[in-house]
Formats: structure tokens, sequence, C-alpha cells
């Protein structure tokens, strides 16, 4: 009250506070840091360990088991999954949610120490483990360079050039570089020739280690100064190569490696990925920004400096941007800026309609203000306009005139009951001032659970509390402080109501709406028993209604992006891969509509969003990332391109996905069998993907082991192997150097280390028939001989290429996800194909469990609810301290089910799918209820002590029907803009029904609650 008074008294306050809020606000929103989407930590880390020859079983038993036990071992582990495929260990770890980002490196610290520590108990032949803890870095300017004639080399020295500089732009965190094939020397050498020069591939690894090393040869003192001896030796250009000796000392004729071999310098056959921009061969650079910058600015500025490389840019050499996330964030926040405006109209115009140019005019100037300083306050805390916080404005913004509302209806009352402007404003702030503050905080606390939950989904969604918590609490404080100053403004040179002839003043309550109210109330209040009987009726019927709403976890986003997945059979090689993804990105590249391709190969992209989940390596995937025109291109888009890979290329499983708001997964639909044995997983994987491949909407369903491949097994003896002084670890050799390239030493150019690889002519390399034609030194003989004198023959045998687990454990996941062309969610697809999985029949020590969507759902509602308890709990205590009664408090919360019956509504007559952020709109419509009935019930509780308790219900109630119906009207209103945007679509459904029908039920409905749990010894009549 204090407060108040002192405001309105002292003018230099209130300029003060205005001009704070208001410049303060406006210089906010102009250096605010912007985002498309908030950001959440990637709490992952992936360990690589290769182990060239080695079978996935064996990979996972002597790499990844131990590691994962050193690993578990850890406590802050979630869970963690691994891929063990041949010659190379895959381990994911995903850390538990209460850990934040601050704690991340010291975890990542300690996992290196463990990995570390086992990994000197690995097997010889192994590689260091390495730790990648940059999993989660969003390269969000993403572009690639490419043009006919240039070689990956060109394009990869100019790429260079291009993040020395671009990582010197003011906000730029890291430049990286992708689609850089790795670089060799090869030796080509055919067998005849080494047959006949009597060179083995270890006799070339020793000579070059040995030539082509850096040593230190001392130094040499002369007098008083030291000076270095460096003695040449080293190959300073590819060709150097040629001139080492590699005959035999003493040897009657000198032989050249030049005189055996063909030297050149190129690139890998088997690299581990492979990018591809509008048709070509690209590599592609990601440019990430600094924590808490304004995206757009930055963006401007890499833009810029690009702009200024453009005169170093090769001719004919191409920059394409595929993706550039500050386009997308200015679009996307000059989108949430349009539909804010616009709600901000429809508020300030519902306002000037119904409570006149004067009151309109007072709470849209608290409302700007409060904007403004709400934008103050989110720069000073460092919550930057993004996606979730952006529309947190928006459902703010209805919310914060309620209190405005309600000071500016009791003066409106007050005058018009005779009193003075300023003795108006003390009553009604004084009367208001505690009700509206435990109001406001149990609309705050009805958001706490989204803001305490602690898992990623949370983490996404933390925004929308705290921009509720800092907006709410300060319209609170305007209410008392600003809102009174404007009112006091606007209306005290406006004459005071005039006494009526009869020196009564006219009751502000007569108009028709008014009464109609009363006479309705009268009745509701004299037929309580058939009041609430509807009342359950239509609840049990929104019940059951509610079972045929659509269910989802996040829309798909509105970025006009789409990914085509290819999968070739496994064993795939990825030059074959790439071959298919070039042929299939050029029929895409025909469509109508496409603006970029992507295309990558052998793995997913780098992180360009942050909700992208990329694959990890397999030599036959492939990704096309296509870049549409216009969003609603896209559905046509899929179907055309799935319909024409699966005629043209059977052997391919292609699937389009869109990409997903928050959290995703890499399908919506996953089923994982548990256990030991691989052919009894594989056996349960086929029983899964008939039931889910029967439904004629499903898509892409395979498992995730894929296919078993071949493997040839040269049948070694061992007896004649000692005889011949032939070991396995040389055939190895041998097979390897003659089908693909064994490395024998290697080559400095400058800052990069090449490895030098002796392989055989493609003639021979490249032909499965040369297989008995493999010659083998023979330590014994000192001389080659063929492979068939020590080995017995070869045989086919089928292996599994992949081992997943999950935990430690043999998991094997089924994928599925609804077709584009049906427009079904993930929920509705999951409904039907689970029961037939379910009853699959499973041996003893196997289990099955559900992931994708289903399980993300789960988590994302147990961190909701985890918290929900303790402030529904606090909610509760603040109703019930507020009134000081049980019984008041307990009525007001039983109309919050009331909400259920405008939801189903909603659902049903929209269409739109029930999902998290649905879930979320519940919660606060909780809020928004309490906080209506909380105005309501302190006033009857107000107007009993003066009244009869009939009347005083009947009062009260005509009293605040105005305020509660104006707030309800503002809120839907002003959230109308968000039923177009498909991210909180699904939020605004649930206030705008909900609330709507919920708001015309409390005012009709808590009335004769309230009535039922207090009594009136005096019982008066009820006026006719």
């Amino acid at each position: 009250m204090k407060l108040t008074e002192n405001f309105i008294s002292n003018g230099t306050r209130i300029w003060l506070a205005i001009l704070l809020l208001g410049i303060g606000g406006v210089i906010a929103f102009l250096n605010i840091g912007r985002l498309e989407d908030p950001a959440f930590t990637i709490k992952t880390a992936v360990v690589v360990t290769r182990y060239d020859g080695a079978s996935a079983q064996q990979v996972e038993e002597e790499i990844t088991l131990p590691l994962e036990n050193a690993i578990q071992q850890l406590p802050y582990i979630d869970n963690i999954t691994s891929i063990s495929s041949v010659g190379l260990s895959q381990i994911t770890i995903n850390i538990r949610a209460e850990y934040g980002s601050a704690e991340l490196p010291q975890i990542w610290d300690e996992l290196r120490r463990r990995i570390g520590d086992s990994a000197v108990r690995l097997p010889p032949g192994s590689s260091p483990p390495i730790v990648n803890d940059d999993f989660g870095d969003v390269y969000g300017f993403f572009f690639s360079l490419h043009g006919n004639g240039y070689s990956n080399q060109e394009l990869r020295n100019f790429a260079e050039q291009l993040r020395r500089e671009l990582v010197l732009v003011p906000g730029v965190g890291k430049v990286g570089i992708v689609g850089v094939l790795p670089e060799e020397v090869q030796i080509e050498i055919s067998r005849a020739q080494m047959t006949a020069a009597n060179i083995i591939p270890q006799q070339l690894n020793d000579l070059l280690l040995r030539q082509n090393v850096v040593s230190n040869a001392g130094q040499l003192m002369v007098g008083s100064e030291s000076i270095r001896l460096h003695p040449t030796g080293e190959f300073y250009n590819v060709q150097e190569l040629g001139n080492l000796l590699v005959s035999q000392p003493g040897s009657a004729k000198s032989v050249y490696l030049r005189d055996i071999a063909t030297i050149t310098q190129g690139v890998s056959h088997s690299p581990n990925s492979i990018y591809r921009a509008n048709g070509q061969p690209a590599v592609s650079i990601g440019v990430s920004f600094a924590p808490n910058v304004n995206v757009i600015v930055v963006g401007d500025a890499v833009q810029a400096r690009l702009a200024q490389l453009e005169a170093e840019r090769p001719a004919g050499m191409e920059i394409s941007v595929f993706y550039d996330q500050a386009h997308e964030v200015e679009g996307a926040v000059n989108g949430f800026i349009m539909n804010f405006l616009l709600a901000l109209l429809i508020v300030v115009g519902t306002l000037l309609i119904f409570m006149g140019v004067r009151s309109g005019l007072v709470i849209a100037a608290s409302l700007a203000l409060n904007v403004l300083g709400t934008l103050l306050l989110m720069k000073l805390f460092n919550i930057e306009l993004q996606r979730v916080s952006l529309g947190a404005l928006v459902i703010a913004l209805s919310m914060l005139v309620d209190n405005a509302i309600v000071i500016v209806e009791g003066v409106l009352v007050g005058r018009q009951q005779g009193e003075s402007t300023l003795k108006a404003i003390t009553n009604v702030v004084k009367r208001t001032m505690f009700p509206l503050l435990g109001a406001t905080i149990i609309a705050i606390l009805a958001f706490a659970p989204i803001g305490l939950s602690n898992d990623a989904t949370g983490e996404y969604c933390k925004s929308l509390f705290q921009v509720l918590l800092i907006s709410l609490m300060l319209s609170w404080f305007t209410a008392l402080t600003l809102t009174p100053v404007f009112t006091k403004w606007a209306f005290e040179k406006q004459k005071m109501a005039q006494p009526e002839a009869d020196g009564e003043v006219k009751t502000p309550y007569d108009g028709w709406l008014f009464r109609v109210y009363r006479n309705v109330l009268r009745k509701l209040l004299h037929q309580r028993t058939i009041t609430l009987s509807v009342l359950v009726a239509l609840l049990v019927a929104s019940v059951i209604g509610f079972g045929q709403v659509r269910q989802s976890f996040f829309p798909p986003s509105n970025t006009p992006i789409f990914f085509v997945d290819l999968w070739l059979p496994y064993g795939t090689d990825i030059g074959y891969t790439e071959e298919i993804a070039a042929k299939i990105e050029g029929h895409i590249r025909e469509q109508a509509g496409v603006s970029d391709t992507m295309v990558t190969i052998g793995q997913g992209a780098m992180r360009f969003m942050l909700t992208y989940n990329a694959q990890r390596q397999y030599s036959n995937y492939a990704q096309v990332m296509v870049r549409a025109e216009q969003l609603n291109q896209i559905p046509q888009m899929i179907d055309q391109i799935e319909g024409y890979v699966r005629d043209q290329y059977p052997q391919v499983s292609v699937q389009a996905k869109r990409i997903m708001f928050g959290p995703s997964n890499n399908s919506s639909i996953e089923a994982r069998f548990i256990g030991p044995d691989p052919d009894v997983l594989r056996s349960l994987a086929d029983q899964a993907e008939k039931i889910a491949s029967s439904d004629s909407n499903s898509d892409g369903v395979r498992h995730d082991w894929q296919e078993r491949n071949k493997v040839i097994r040269p049948q070694f003896s061992e007896h004649l192997g000692r005889e011949l002084g032939v070991d396995k670890r040389e055939i190895d050799g041998a097979l390897r150097m003659s089908f693909g390239g064994a490395t024998v030493g290697l080559y400095r150019d400058g800052t990069r280390l090449m490895p030098i690889v002796l392989r055989t002519p493609d003639a021979e390399r490249l032909n499965a028939e040369r297989l008995n034609d493999v010659m083998i030194w023979s330590q014994a003989r000192q001389a080659f001989i063929p492979i068939d004198n020590v080995v017995n023959g070869f045989t086919t045998e089928w292996e599994d290429p992949l081992i997943m687990r999950l935990d430690r454990k043999r998991t094997l996941t089924v994928q599925a996800d609804p077709s584009s062309a049906s427009g079904e969610t993930s929920a509705e697809l999951l409904q039907r194909i689970k029961p037939g999985i379910d009853a699959i029949e499973l041996p003893r020590g196997y289990e099955l469990e559900w992931g994708g969507d289903y399980e993300s759902t789960k988590e994302a509602q147990a961190g909701l609810f985890t918290s929900l308890p303790v402030a529904f709990v606090v909610m509760f205590i603040i109703t019930v301290l507020m009134f000081s009664s049980f019984k008041n408090a307990l009525a007001i919360w039983l109309t919050i089910p009331l909400a259920l019956i405008g939801v189903t509504v909603g659902f049903l007559l929209t269409g739109i799918p029930f999902g998290f952020m649905a879930l979320i709109g519940l919660l606060s419509l909780s809020g928004m209820l309490i906080r209506n009935g909380i105005v309501l019930v302190d006033e009857i509780g107000q107007q009993r002590q003066k009244k009869p308790i009939l009347e005083a219900i009947i009062d009260a109630s005509t009293s605040r029907l105005r305020p509660i119906l104006l707030t309800a009207f503002t809120t839907v209103l002003g959230l109308a803009p968000l039923l177009s945007d498909a991210f909180f679509q699904s939020m605004a459904v649930v206030i705008m029904f909900g609330l709507g029908f919920a708001t015309v039920l409390t005012l009709l409905v808590l009335p004769v609650i309230y009535s039922c749990m207090n009594s009136d010894k005096k019982k008066p009549a009820v006026e006719a």
C-alpha cells in the first residue's frame, strides 16, 4: 500500500521507472541474443577405437566390453550404447539429466582418464581410443565449396584459407571442415614385379622408416659456437620416393623403386565420409557461434567476410550456403514479432472496445512497459529471443493484463459508486494487493514443473518458465505502481458519477449482461444438484472423448528442409554408395521447388541444427538433405522421391524425414529386443518387422543390426605354414596389399602426414578371380610362393556385421515411422502395431523395451511430473493460506478439471495432435483458472462481511464478471496468432478452448460449489 502511495506522490520515481523500463527495454531488444531454437546441452560423448582386421564379435569382446566396463563405473552415466562393427568400436555415452553444462568439462576429463587407464589393456593392433566430447557443437552457418574440374585437394586448400579467416570474425566459436578425403601416397606395383625383384612389403616399410625419418643428429662445437647437424636424405616431394634403392645390398644390379612401381599422390579409395553439394563433389564448412551472441549480427559479419574474400575465390569454384542460422533466426524472430504485435493489437483492441478508450489506454501503457521491462530483464539474465521465449511472451501478453484489469476495473467501479479517483485507487489496491500476489505466484508455479525439469525436453522449454516468471512478477509490481499512476492521470479530471434524484448512486452492474448472468446464477444456485450432475456428466464425456484425440511428441519444424535416408545392403563399398546417391540426388534436383541439395555418404552431416541427429559410420549409408523453396511443397516431393527410389533402385531402402522440433530420435517408433543370442534376436526382429510392415501406413521398417554379410575365410594350414615359414600375419598382409593396400610408411608434406600405401594395380586389385594368384613371401625358402601352398581352400561364411549394445547388453532395435503420406503421428501408428509386437513370445532371458517417441514422451513427462506434485502442493497451500480455509481452496481447485471439457472439444474440432507443449499448456491453464477462482472467492469473502452468503455470492460474482470475462477474452484472442505456429499450436488450442469453456463454467459452477461448502444460518431468500 505504501509502495503505491510513494509512486503516486513522487513524480521522480514515476518517470525514472517509466524511462528505465521503456528505454532499457528498447535497448535490450536491439541487443539481446537471438537464436532459432533454445539451446539445450547435448550431454553426449563418443569413444571411437579402431581394431583393423577384427570381426564385429572380436571388436565387441576385446574392445567394446572392456571400455564399457570402465565407463560404467562413472557415477554420472545415464546410459551407454555401442556399435561394434568390423574393425571399429563406437561407444556413445549419455550423461544423466541432473548434470548441467558447467559440470560436463570435469565429467569429460574423468571419462578420458578412465579410457586412458583402460587403453593399456586393449589388445595389440588396436588404436588408442579417441574421445569426442564436441558431439553437441552446432555449426549454424553450413555451406559447401564445389566446382567443375576442381579436385578434393583444391577444394580443401581454399576451405582451409576460409577457415583461417572466418575463425577471426568476432562472435564465431569454431570453424569445422568436412568432406576432405584422406590423402595418401600410392605405390602401385604388380605381383609379378615384386616377385621378380624379391621385394616384400616389410622390406619397403623398413627402408622408408629408416630413410624418411626426423631424428636428432646432434650439434657440433666450433669454438664458442654450437652448430646443429641436420643431414639430408628426407623426401621433399613425392617423386623423390622413386629414388629409393630397393635392391638387396651387394646385388649386381641396382633396382630403384621408380623402376618397378608407379608412384602417385592421391586420395583414399575408402574414406569414412564423402560430401556432395548441388550435384557436384564438395567440401563442406560449418561455422559455430560463441555463446550468448546475437546470431543475426554474427551471421551478417560472416557473410560480409565471405564477400570480402570473394576476390580470392578461384574462378568456377562456387560457395553454396545450405543452412544459414542467422537468416533462419531473423525469419523466425520477425515472424514471432509479427505474431506478438498482432496479439498485442488484438488485446489492446479488445480492451478499448470493452473498457473504453481511457481504461484501454491505461492498460495498454502498462502492458507496453511490462513487455519492455521483461525484455530488459531477459537481456540481464542472458535469456535469448528464440522460439520458446518468444512464444512465452505471446502467452504472457494476455496474462499480463490481468492485474491491470483488476486495478482499473476496481477504480471504475469505485468512481461509479461516488468515490474520488485517489480514494478508489487506494481502496482497490488495499483490497487486491495480496490476492493478486497470491494469484500471480500460483500462475507462475503452474509453469514451474517445466522450469524445474532437468531432462533435455525440460531444458529445451525452460525459457518458457523463466520468461513467464519475469513477466508476471513484473506485471504485479507495475499493477501496484505504474497502473495506479496512469489511472490517476486518465481519470482525475473526469467528473465522478452523480447521485440519482433519490440520492443513490447508479450501480455499475445494471447492464443487460449482468442482469442475465444474475438470473442464470440464481437458478443454478437453486438447482445445485442438477447443475453438478450435468457438470459431472460433461466431464465424464470429455474424458471419454479425449481418448479419440490424436497424440504426438513434437511436431515437424517449419524450416523447409527434409532428409532422404538411403540404405544399401550392408557391405556395399562407399564408392558405389556415392554413385547411387549421386544419381538419386540428380533426380531430386530435377524436381520443381528444390532450392539446394547436399549429400553426405558414409555417415551423417555435421550438426548444423540443434535437433539434427547424425548417423554413425556406415559405408552403405547416404543422406540427401534437400532445401525446398516452400514448406508446403515438401509432402508432394517426399511422395515422389520415395516412389522413384523404390521403383528405380529396389535394392535401396529409402525413407524421407522432416526436421522435428525439440529433441528427436533416429526413428519415431523403436522396439528393442535384448538378449544374448544374435540368432534369437534376429528371429524376434523378423516377427516384429512383419507386424509393423503389415500396417499400410508404416514406413522405413528395418532393424539396426542390418543384414548378415558374406566373409571369405582362407583355410590356413598351420602345419604347412610352419614348414614354409609363413604365418597368419603374412597372409593377412599379402591379401591386404593385393586387394586393398598396405601402409608401409609415412610421407611428410608440411603440416600433413600422409600414409604411403603399397598396392597392386587396379586390374589385379579389383579382380576377385585373382585370389588364387596371391604370392606370399616364404622365410624358409627366401622366395615368393603361391598362397595355395599354405591355404587348403577358401570358404564363404555369413557373419553379423554389426553388434549393438545398450548398457552392456546386446540390443537389436526394430525401427519404423509413419509414412509421410498418411499424415499420422507416431502415437497413432504405435497404438495399432504395439499390441501385436507385445504379444510376441520371448524366450527366457530376453526382454522387449519401447524407445523412440514413446520413450521420449515418458521421459519428458517424468521430468515434468517429478516436480509437479511439489508445485501443486505449494499452490494449494498458498490457496489455503490466502483464505484460511481448506473448503474455499478445495472449491477453487475443483474447477480445474472443467478445463478438460473445452480442451477435448478443441482438439476434436481442430484435429491438431496433443503433444508435449499441449501438456505444458494444461499445467499453465490450471494456474489461470486458480487465479480467476482466487479473485472470485476473495471478492465473495469480502462481500460476506456485509451480506448474507447467497447475496454475497451473486453480488461478488457479478462484480468479477467483467474482469474475468475480459481476461479470458483477451487471452483467447491474443493466442489466436499461435494457431498458425506448428510448435505452439497445440498449447494454443489447450489454453484457448480450455480457458474459454472453463471460464464460463467457473463463473457459473464455482459459486455453486462454494455455496455447497459454505452455509449461512440466516439463509435469506434470494430476490426474484
